[in-house]
């Protein structure tokens, strides 16, 4: 199932806007199958694709801002065709209520034009998704509440869903065939530790992450996404990422 794990590359974004080919093909050499796109760093849309053509790699999905979505949807679809992907997460920090019904709304809106292309539209959750409620329903929920025929995906980030006081697992499993793809981040045990110094290389933090394999195995999830924002290790964020697969590739093992 190594093909399933995925590099979230907002992870390497300051490595990407020196060198995005070179970057591309070191992550393939560590043994990567596929990425998510977060932006083309200052390349040309043709420029990325060449260099996904060039190692092999694959692009399981998108992201997206909101600003994007509603400005930039033209390009966006151009993207997803020219680098093979059908998926759009979006990406935005909500802070409020009102940036949350902004957000349900353009993701509904989105999906209303998207979905006859075959496209599937999708919310990325940071840690405010899960710290209150709209309506009475938590926000997370809200989000992603399908309206009529429009259906929309939760793309669960392990970490933040923690940081927001939810167990990301037992989350998860309330959408059993509608989730996709996962975020795996890691978070340290040290409680002390606040954002970005909490953040941890897969296996080697506090959160079990074989249970989400063991689930998402028989649920539906096509893609296990690595992100990780800051790397505390001396080879930094290529380091991170190698120590990453590693881990899963031994977690999957044991399936």
């Amino acid at each position: 199932m190594k093909h399933k794990f995925a590099v979230q590359l907002y992870s390497l974004r300051k490595e990407l806007t020196k060198d995005f080919p070179g970057v591309l093909k070191e992550l393939k050499k560590q043994g990567w199958e596929t990425v998510q796109i977060d932006g083309l760093r200052g390349y040309t849309a043709e420029e990325v694709a060449a260099a996904l053509k060039e190692t092999g790699l694959k692009a399981v999905s998108m992201h997206a801002n909101l600003d994007r979505l509603n400005n930039d949807l033209d390009n966006l679809i151009y993207e997803g065709l020219l680098f093979g992907t059908k998926d759009i997460f979006c990406s935005s920090e909500l802070t409020n209520e009102e940036e949350v019904i902004y957000a349900r709304n353009t993701l509904l809106n989105t999906a209303k034009k998207l979905n006859p292309l075959g496209f599937r539209i999708g919310h990325h959750n940071h840690d405010y998704e899960f710290r209150g409620s709209i309506n009475g329903e938590m926000i997370m929920d809200y989000i992603v509440k399908p309206e009529g025929n429009l259906f929309l995906y939760p793309e669960i980030d392990t970490y933040w869903a923690k940081v927001g006081g939810a167990d990301p697992f037992e989350y998860m499993k309330k959408f059993s065939g509608r989730i996709p793809m996962i975020h795996f981040k890691d978070m340290k045990s040290d409680l002390s530790l606040s954002y970005p110094e909490s953040l941890a290389e897969i296996g080697t933090g506090c959160i079990d992450f074989l249970p989400f394999l063991k689930w998402g195995e028989k649920n539906g999830i096509e893609s296990y996404i690595v992100e990780q924002d800051v790397s505390a290790l001396t080879g930094g964020m290529l380091e991170s990422m190698a120590v990453s697969l590693e881990n899963l590739i031994k977690l999957s093992e044991q399936l």
